[in-house]
């Protein structure tokens, strides 16, 4: 089965950056889709970053600006580049990828947590 694996979550001051990465494994090919969600406690999971396999990207507008996505299709890794982090952005970030919207695989998600 696919494998999606997280990491580079943590904590970190107000203000501060967090890079997080997603390599997946055991897939025949790239995603066409992949992406970031998060879920803060009491909170619904929520997109904040996804990017096409040619490198088209959408991003929820309470991170635009601050958060970048990138990818490296030939290692079937996302990134998450996160700037000008707020308490708001604390939460379990998960790494999605999909084929077309019809095989969804999903990573163990990794903690990032804003707090002075």
């Amino acid at each position: 089965q696919v494998q999606l694996v997280e990491s580079g979550g943590g904590l970190v001051q107000p203000g501060g950056s967090l890079t997080l990465s997603c390599a997946a494994s055991g897939s025949s090919g790239s995603f066409n889709l992949m992406g970031w969600y998060r879920q803060a406690p009491g909170k619904e999971r929520e997109l904040v970053a996804t990017m096409t396999y040619g490198g088209s990207a959408n991003y929820a507008d309470s991170v635009k600006g601050r958060f970048t996505i990138s990818r490296d299709n030939a290692e079937n890794t996302v990134y998450l580049q996160m700037t000008s982090l707020r308490p708001e952005d604390t939460a379990v970030y998960y790494c999605e990828g999909s084929y077309y919207g019809r095989y969804i695989y999903w990573g163990q998600g990794t903690q990032v947590t804003v707090s002075s």
